[in-house]
């Protein structure tokens, strides 16, 4: 299976956080899947980190590379079609955030790993 990781999903799993469903940590921790991590998500921690928001990831906002790296995920870029896809989404989600994995994830036919039950109407599958 192809994961993306929503940023929530990135961290609870860096943090260990039982928040984290269980289906989804265990096809996380399945070596047979390849997973992803948004170039969405990283500028979506540093933003909020930078705000506030999320006071406690400092150190994964000093180095989101080797954070990425270290648990074997794939840092996924964003791409012009990437942009285009998500720019033209219809519907009321208005979080540039979300729209981009949701792109990304009908683009790159992943499944996006997520507690969003918003994500449905787009037709993306998701495993929470």
């Amino acid at each position: 299976m192809r994961l993306l990781l929503d940023t929530h999903a990135f961290l609870w799993w860096l943090a260990g956080d039982e928040a984290l469903s269980v289906p989804a940590r265990t096809a996380i921790a399945d070596e047979g899947n390849d997973v992803f991590v948004s170039a969405a998500s990283a500028w979506e921690i540093t933003t909020k980190h930078r705000l506030g928001k999320l006071p406690g990831v400092a150190s994964i906002v000093a180095d989101l590379d080797g954070a990425v790296a270290g648990q074997g995920f794939i840092a996924l870029p964003i791409s012009l079609r990437h942009a285009q896809t998500g720019g033209a989404l219809p519907g009321p989600h208005r979080d540039p955030f979300d729209r981009m994995l949701i792109a990304q994830a009908m683009v790159e036919t992943l499944v996006l790993v997520s507690n969003e039950q918003v994500f449905d109407i787009y037709g993306v599958a998701r495993l929470w």
